[in-house]
């Protein structure tokens, strides 16, 4: 064994992996042998699904996966090479400019994952006398991006406005200080404060970028997100959306003014370095863009489940936070605890994820149940039923 090998395979993250292996409780890596549905096939059993991110339930919509079929027999099946040189298809640029229409920016571009968007587009904007100001929930990708970047950063407390306001005044009045936040936090579901976040902005001349990953399509007039939600959009520099959850395909976008687009497009390496997004994925993400805005019962039926689902569980005793969103973080706040129960989950036809630490606080662990708008409502009562019978027998609950 090598010495690399050596010291990685002691490390604090194979031991925990390999402790939870040994007890039979390892949550990860679990394979499905069906489609991407509100039920899935794993290991031959069915489970109803409670732990996907397609928040419209389009990944088997038929008109998407013509599409993605379409885009193959025209296009092929990749792109070998970045947009920068080869990569560049017409519909690529529809796409953009669709976007880019609908949010009401002057352009926006594609990038192959959502990852790719905040690596890059954090990275590249700032120098190193400026400022990145960051809440401490911001998703791993935007954490990844400043590190990136040769700017001082400065992390504010989870969506306390007082935490932020105390950064800012720490900025160098003329230097560039860009705010980055989640629209919609993807664990804990709660929304951003984004009125005040805009209101210090102003305040202190900063520019804000808002990750709407987790807000587009579930936030906001047809799916715009959490900006749109608040009537934010025309004060919100960047918005960033990814293609992988309501979109129902892969990659990302950032869209903003033709300034700093044009800069993110000559700059961005994620971007320039990576190949392009492919034929089927583009298509794909298109498609359900058209019917995320033309099927408004949809996101009218992802609704009346979130309210019904944080109505039930608040009324079981269930903490869930400050979630608004068809995110649910269920806490336990006991390692152990939260293997125990995404393990009987399963064994009883429920599938959720489990968040523990390192990813969070020991204190902090949480099953992270999420909705998609092609449940019904059986399928929620069914699984508040036995997320209840499974924290009782794990001692969560009374």
């Amino acid at each position: 064994m090598s010495l690399l090998e050596e010291k990685l395979f002691s490390s604090p993250i194979c031991e925990a992996a390999k402790v939870v292996k040994s007890q039979g409780l390892y949550p990860y890596f679990r394979v499905l042998e069906s489609d991407q549905d509100t039920e899935v096939v794993i290991n031959g059993k069915k489970v109803l699904m409670f732990g996907s991110n397609a928040y419209l339930g389009l990944t088997n919509h038929p008109k998407v996966k013509e599409a993605a079929i379409h885009a193959i027999e025209k296009y092929g099946t990749g792109m070998a090479g970045s947009r920068y040189l080869n990569g560049t298809l017409d519909i690529h640029l529809a796409l953009e400019h669709k976007i880019a229409d609908f949010l009401g920016k002057d352009d926006a571009i594609i990038y192959s994952t959502g990852f790719q968007v905040n690596l890059g587009v954090v990275s590249c904007l700032t120098g190193r006398e400026d400022y990145i100001l960051w809440d401490e929930f911001d998703h791993a990708s935007i954490i990844e991006g400043h590190r990136l970047s040769f700017s001082q950063k400065l992390k504010f407390k989870h969506n306390d406005m007082d935490s932020l306001e105390k950064r800012l005044q720490q900025c160098k009045p003329d230097k560039i200080k860009l705010i980055v936040v989640d629209g919609i936090f993807s664990m804990e579901g709660d929304i951003a404060n984004l009125p005040e976040i805009v209101r210090l902005a102003k305040k202190y001349n900063a520019s804000v970028m808002v990750d709407e990953a987790h807000g587009l399509g579930v936030l906001g007039r047809q799916g715009r997100g959490a900006c749109d939600h608040f009537g934010l959009l025309p004060e919100v520099e960047l918005i960033m959306g990814t293609f992988s959850k309501s979109l129902a395909s892969i990659g990302g976008f950032i869209a903003g003014s033709q300034t700093l687009i044009d800069y993110i497009r000559h700059t961005s390496r994620s971007y320039i370095f990576s190949a392009s997004n492919t034929p089927a994925a583009t298509a794909a993400a298109n498609a359900a863009f058209d019917i995320m805005v033309s099927e408004p019962e949809r996101f009218e039926h992802l609704w009346k489940l979130t309210h019904y689902a944080l109505q039930r569980f608040r009324e079981m005793g269930f903490e869930i936070g400050h979630t608004s969103t068809p995110i649910i973080p269920l806490f336990i706040r006991d390692n152990d605890k939260t293997f125990f129960i995404t393990k009987d989950l399963f064994e009883n036809g429920i599938f959720v994820n489990p968040v523990v630490s390192p990813a969070v606080a020991p204190t902090d662990t949480l099953i992270r149940f999420s909705l998609m708008a092609t449940h019904s409502f059986e399928q929620l009562d069914e699984a508040l039923e036995k997320i209840q019978k499974s924290f009782r027998k794990a001692g969560v609950l009374n």
